[in-house]
């Protein structure tokens, strides 16, 4: 009896060693373990995605659908260097750019950017150059969903008179243009600078011949806000130079989208006497501007079309020898020196390019321009080292760089980035295509006059 009495009374005793926390008399202890602390890679993202609304269509095309060979190159360039260096991943990340076509209408830019931002994830917006109406909703949706843009607008006046009316402030937008007469700020490298002026470098190219002509000058423009900007701008500035605007002060000229009869306003001009045309439209307006003064015996000693006279493309379309003698803005040749792409691109191999792809038809600087503003997009964000939207917008801010199109810098208050003008008139020319566009009056020694000025525009 007293060997079973023995078997419980172990029992109680183990049961009571376990509740203390010692092991039964029959178990082993074995030392706890620690996990080594583990760290978190961030997933690589597979590419950077650029998203855009581009003119394919549309009487902006030549800006949007012709011109962005010049962005596409940019791609294909950061992409044969395995794609842009983002330190935080570690790696190089290519870079795909998603566009898709707006049609020259700026009412359709501002939804299918959203589209993009919703829909595709972009990680930014913009990469090409078009009219300042059609960045407007490009801004508005960079602002709305804080992701950093970078693109071409056109005059400093225009764009900073719509993103002063704008009802937010366009921060994370970055703008490419040129200034039709407001200066740089004191300190900046272009303060001071004419070549960096529409007005000084038109009345450099005109000074040969002022005293040939009475100093009377037409002005026409398409009513949108580049059209305005330039308009004001322009007859303010001539003001102080001797000429006389007719009618500046009642924005005479100024004419609604759709208007295809301009006899009444040719007649005024001819009836004053008016020697100098300048405007600032589309190039169909441009092109029935001109047929209408020649039908209507109005032949202007000078005549100068910005916006609609820019590319071969457009002024080729207004037939016979319309085109002759006709000033247009000039940003970028392939004369360009003191200008560099990725991998040592130079602007004459990107023509090359140009002309291997296209099976030679005529350059449209507009190529140039586009390429640079994809360069500077892709070193921002090389520099920023991180796809975060404000890194990115910090990096743009502090750009300094030699681009495609020669030093970019953007001015601190507004974020935008002036490049050089140049006055150049179309000519005729041996080569397969009609008319080329040379440079004729420049103050930049790194994009020099290549042929002379043509005084008085042909008409015959």
């Amino acid at each position: 009896m007293k060997r079973f009495s023995i078997i419980p009374l172990a029992l109680f005793l183990a049961i009571v060693l376990v509740a203390m926390g010692c092991p039964a008399p029959s178990q082993t202890t074995t030392p706890p373990t620690t996990a080594p602390p583990t760290t978190t890679q961030p997933e690589i993202p597979k590419e950077i995605l650029i998203g855009d609304t581009v003119s394919y269509t549309g009487p902006y095309a030549v800006f949007g659908g012709v011109a962005s060979f010049g962005t596409e190159t940019a791609v294909e360039d950061i992409n044969k260097q395995g794609g842009v260096y983002v330190e935080e991943y570690g790696t190089k990340i290519p870079v795909r750019w998603i566009t898709v076509d707006c049609e020259s209408d700026p009412l359709k830019v501002a939804p299918l950017t959203e589209d993009l931002i919703l829909r595709d994830k972009v990680d930014f917006l913009g990469g090409h150059f078009e009219v300042p109406t059609m960045r407007q909703g490009t801004a508005m949706m960079a602002e709305k969903y804080k992701i950093p843009a970078v693109f071409g607008v056109g005059t400093y006046e225009a764009w900073l008179g719509m993103r002063e009316a704008a009802a937010a402030p366009w921060t994370y937008s970055w703008a490419f243009g040129f200034s039709i007469g407001t200066p740089a700020q004191p300190g900046d490298f272009r303060a001071d600078d004419p070549g960096y002026l529409m007005m000084p470098t038109w009345f450099g190219a005109l000074d040969a011949f002022a005293a040939d002509t009475n100093k009377k000058a037409a002005l026409f423009a398409f009513d949108d806000p580049d059209g305005r900007g330039w308009y004001l701008g322009f007859s303010g500035a001539v003001a102080g130079q001797g000429y006389d605007c007719y009618r500046a002060e009642d924005q005479f000229g100024i004419y609604p989208p759709g208007t295809t009869d301009f006899t009444s306003l040719i007649q005024e001009w001819k009836s004053y006497g008016c020697e100098i045309l300048w405007g600032n439209s589309p190039a169909p307006d441009v092109g029935t501007v001109l047929k209408q003064c020649k039908a209507q015996g109005f032949e202007p000693k000078v005549v100068f079309a910005t916006r609609g006279a820019m590319f071969y493309q457009e002024i080729v379309s207004w037939g016979g020898d319309l085109p002759d003698g006709v000033g247009m803005e000039v940003y970028w040749t392939p004369d360009m020196q003191n200008a560099v792409g990725i991998g040592g691109e130079t602007p004459q191999s990107l023509v090359d390019r140009w002309y291997e792809a296209s099976g030679n038809e005529p350059v449209p600087q507009g190529i140039g321009w586009d390429y640079a503003v994809a360069q500077t997009m892709f070193d921002a964000i090389e520099r920023a080292g991180t796809l975060d939207a404000d890194a990115v917008c910090q990096a743009l801010g502090e750009t300094d760089l030699m681009t495609m199109w020669g030093r970019v810098v953007f001015e601190q208050d507004n974020q935008f980035q002036r490049v050089p003008c140049q006055f150049g008139q179309w000519q005729k020319t041996d080569n397969p295509w009609a008319w080329e566009s040379p440079t004729v009056f420049s103050y930049n020694d790194f994009m020099p006059a290549t042929a002379d000025l043509i005084f008085p525009k042909p008409w015959d």
